[in-house]
């Protein structure tokens, strides 16, 4: 079955016009239809449109990296041509007259929308249907649910996502597969709704490295990020968090288990302790998030507060709470933990850490645990998990690698390299 292969190859497949945008898709539906009503990751599907889409692209030349390659958006982000409803009932049916930026770089270069993956409710904390496609008693995390699921389950071979606390990197670490959230800003934002203006950034899923590269070269229209470039014996920091006691012990053993191979397969490993002002970076993200998001649902807080569900609408009183001179300090004091973890990370290509505190919890009510992600994601730090080892309940845990701000070169480069040396 074609959608059971990864991007690069399919992608490989479809430029040589060896197989069919079509018959891509038809595998990918089929898929989706036997598995949908189970794993509940998609929003939206349209299957009419996504052949038409097909027999488009096998009729014209080929457009680009992405040419024929069936993608999940996550329901937060703008399509012209396919509804958008931010996983609330307050947009149910929105079609927006335009396509969000990223969309519209996946289009331009030959992707093929196949449809609009689940998020939770506008991308917080209020879980929609997905369950975790190993176990659907579990969670598949948040609030990217479905774009997890989807690659996970071999529904489609890429997904877009966005994070702002760990929307990208947990659900990945929850459904096996790879996940990459970009520096701040390398993606571009424009058409998605935002949480929090100074923290959302995009993410991407896939089944292997190569396949994260394909997509983000195709978003970003950076040449330099695919093909991935080889890296001889990466330098890698064991960050050891202040939250590690939150750390579940076989996301120990994951994180122990991938230092051990580093440096087995030759690569450098030492611990770098976190600047005592990391202690605090909670704190400093929370009243942000708070403040901007307050404010960025403004509009539904004041025009559609009953079909809010009470734990947002709850997180939107108390954002209106924080003061503007907290959320001013704030801001500054997170500027100075970029410039810190800037220097901390300058001798190395890469920080090991944690993804997730374990599995996937077996609540579909909880989306699990972002305390090992938030952190990164206010530092605007490239992040990306592998999947590692399973637990005890049989699900992935992954480990994280965090790379300084705009080497996305180099910590693909790092996390390649390992995906390779963990298979063998």
């Amino acid at each position: 079955m074609l959608n059971r292969l990864g991007a690069v190859e399919l992608a490989k497949r479809l430029a040589s016009r060896e197989v069919t945008a079509q018959a891509v898709v038809h595998d990918c539906l089929a898929r989706i239809h036997e598995r949908e009503d189970q794993v509940g990751a998609w929003a939206h599907v349209d299957v009419e449109h996504a052949f038409r889409q097909a027999r488009a692209l096998d009729a014209g030349p080929v457009r680009g990296l992405l040419h024929g390659l069936p993608i999940g958006i996550k329901d937060i982000i703008a399509t012209h041509d396919l509804p958008t409803q931010y996983g609330t009932p307050i947009y149910k049916d929105h079609r927006p007259a335009w396509d969000a930026a990223c969309v519209a770089a996946i289009r331009a270069c030959g992707g093929l929308i196949i449809g609009k993956t689940a998020t939770t409710e506008l991308a917080y904390l209020t879980p929609g249907n997905t369950t975790n496609p190993l176990n659907s008693r579990h969670t598949p995390g948040g609030s990217s649910s479905g774009s997890a699921a989807s690659v996970s389950d071999y529904m489609v071979p890429l997904a877009v996502g966005t994070q702002t606390g760990g929307s990208t990197i947990r659900p990945a670490s929850y459904c096996g597969v790879v996940g990459f959230k970009p520096s701040f800003g390398l993606m571009d934002r424009h058409g998605v709704k935002p949480v929090s203006e100074t923290i959302d950034t995009l993410g991407v899923f896939a089944r292997s490295v190569d396949d994260i590269a394909l997509l983000a070269a195709g978003i970003t229209g950076r040449d330099a990020l695919f093909p991935v470039k080889n890296i001889g014996r990466p330098k890698i920091a064991i960050w050891r968090t202040p939250e590690a006691d939150h750390a579940s012990p076989e996301s120990v053993e994951a994180l122990e288990r991938a230092a051990t191979c580093i440096s087995r397969s030759g690569g450098h490993v030492a611990d770098l302790k976190p600047p005592d002002a990391h202690k605090g970076v909670h704190h400093v993200y929370q009243d942000i998030e708070l403040f901007e998001m307050a404010r960025a649902l403004r509009f539904e807080k004041e025009n559609c507060d009953e079909q809010l569900s009470p734990g947002l609408r709850a997180r939107l009183e108390q954002g209106a709470l924080v003061p503007a001179d907290l959320y001013d300090r704030r801001i500054g004091e997170a500027e100075m933990l970029r410039l810190q973890f800037k220097e901390c990370v300058t001798e190395f290509d890469a920080i090991l850490t944690f993804s997730a505190p374990g599995e996937a919890p077996a609540d579909l009510s909880n989306l699990g645990d972002g305390i090992f992600n938030r952190g990164w994601t206010l530092l605007h730090a490239p992040c990306l998990t592998l999947p590692v080892l399973r637990g005890p309940q049989g699900l992935p845990v992954g480990i994280q690698l965090v790379g300084a701000f705009r080497d996305e070169v180099q910590i693909l480069a790092c996390g390649r390299w390992l995906e390779e040396k963990l298979r063998q």
